[in-house]
């Protein structure tokens, strides 16, 4: 009780809440961005091809970061400039701070953010203050969930495009193999390589990094 009185106990409590937040704070930054879209579509171009090892886990994620603050490099110079500048020269309180640094991360993310998404969580808020807001007026707890909500359906509407040439040269291998009599051969040992080489000729890499970035204009 004495250490509670003392407010030592408050100290303690406000450390293990930073330290809280410095763990966290990598993952909400990269809920804020454009990340999540980047490396599930790698994932499901993955998959597509039917080589699950193939790019390591850790070459997929470090492009997916470097893609990430490709696009991101005119929204992270804008908190920079508005934000971590004067933050740093003791200009702005932290407080300041964090307001400044959310807006072109709030404008960022509406940008990329459907309407149908933004309404979803306002109607499931119990506060009717924000059912009033406007777009740009909403908290960041009504945002972030509707962005990664968007971004979802979007990464999952492309990863179902990507499918579709794949899966079409499987039933042609398969169709072909059955055709022959060769039903013992597994129709994914002969269609991998035409797979591969197909994403090979057509600049695979560079079509969807472009195409990703592009979503984003």
């Amino acid at each position: 009780m004495e250490f509670i009185i003392n407010g030592q106990g408050s100290d303690v409590v406000k450390m293990i809440l930073i330290m809280t937040m410095i763990s966290l704070a990598p993952f909400i930054l990269l809920m804020m961005t454009c990340f999540t879209r980047i490396i599930i579509v790698f994932s499901f171009l993955r998959t597509a091809l039917g080589i699950q090892q193939t790019p390591p886990n850790q070459v997929l994620v470090g492009l997916a970061l470097f893609v990430t603050f490709f696009i991101m490099q005119p929204v992270l110079a804008q908190v920079n400039e508005t934000a971590l500048q004067p933050y740093n020269d003791g200009l702005i309180e932290t407080q300041e701070f964090l307001d400044r640094a959310a807006v072109p991360m709030k404008e960022f993310m509406l940008k990329q953010t459907t309407t149908k998404d933004v309404q979803l969580f306002k109607d499931l808020s119990a506060d009717e203050d924000i059912a009033a807001m406007e777009a740009d007026e909403l908290p960041l707890h009504i945002v972030i969930p509707a962005f990664i909500t968007s971004e979802l359906k979007r990464a999952f509407l492309i990863g179902f495009l990507l499918f579709i040439p794949f899966l079409i040269i499987d039933m042609i291998v398969s169709s072909t193999l059955m055709s022959m009599g060769m039903i013992m051969l597994p129709p994914v040992m002969i269609s991998l390589p035409f797979k591969l080489l197909l994403f090979v000729v057509v600049d695979g890499w560079g079509l969807l990094i472009k195409t990703l970035v592009m979503t984003y204009n």
